[in-house]
């Protein structure tokens, strides 16, 4: 007689948490040694984060970059950008504060107090104890900093200690600084989708990274490591 084999049901301690966690992640502010994350405020952050990604000559605290290509160094593959103006800057920031699944964190540098990126919980589907890191981004004065990592660790951290199970990492597959980093920091490469998005009319194949919370503590380990060794 054949068989068809099926998992073992949860425990009661993982269904209550699916049914606990809101769809919409709640704010917190999360704090690490370099960088503190705060659920994004257009009326404090827009013109700081516009200032800092839109090509134009920068300072933070000594480091000075003149004017660079905004597109190439920051958003070539992301859904948006670059903008002309603050105006569609705003527009695109706020469809992620408004994201029914999703939490815009601005990326605060500790050194300088200055808004230097951001960084998303996105995707979030609690009944599967699941959420994606996304539509991250840096200004190219932040750019091979520790704030990409230590964010990145305080986002998983956070997610984590909520009860989550996965967390997810998706880059266009052409992106291979995004990629690099998303190994460095542990996560897992699980493959491509192909033909997964069309974006700024250009067809996007989706390279797929995760963290499972059995992996976890080694990850964290990793990190902790990577950060404050």
């Amino acid at each position: 007689m054949t068989t068809f084999p099926v998992n073992p049901p949860l425990s009661d301690e993982i269904r209550a948490k699916m049914k606990l966690l809101p769809v919409k992640p709640d704010p917190v502010t999360l704090e690490g040694r370099f960088v503190i994350l705060k659920p994004m405020d257009l009326a404090r952050d827009l013109e700081p984060l516009y200032a800092v990604s839109n090509g134009q000559p920068a300072q933070l605290g000594e480091r000075k970059i003149d004017a660079y290509d905004a597109e190439m160094l920051i958003w070539r593959y992301l859904f948006g950008g670059p903008f002309d103006n603050i105006d569609a800057f705003s527009a695109y920031l706020q469809a992620q504060i408004n994201a029914a699944n999703g939490l815009p964190m601005t990326v605060f540098e500790v050194a300088t107090g200055t808004q230097i990126g951001v960084i998303n919980y996105l995707s979030n589907f609690p009944e599967h104890l699941k959420v994606e890191l996304g539509s991250i981004w840096y200004s190219p004065l932040a750019q091979r900093t520790k704030a990409n990592t230590e964010a990145t660790y305080l986002m998983l951290k956070h997610a984590f200690e909520l009860g989550y199970r996965r967390l997810e990492w998706k880059c266009d597959s052409l992106n291979e600084r995004s990629r690099r980093a998303a190994l460095r920091m542990g996560f897992t490469f699980e493959g491509i989708q192909e033909y997964h998005f069309i974006i700024k009319g250009r067809n996007r194949d989706t390279a797929w990274f995760r963290i499972l919370d059995k992996e976890w503590p080694d990850v964290k380990s990793r990190l902790e490591g990577l950060l404050y060794g």
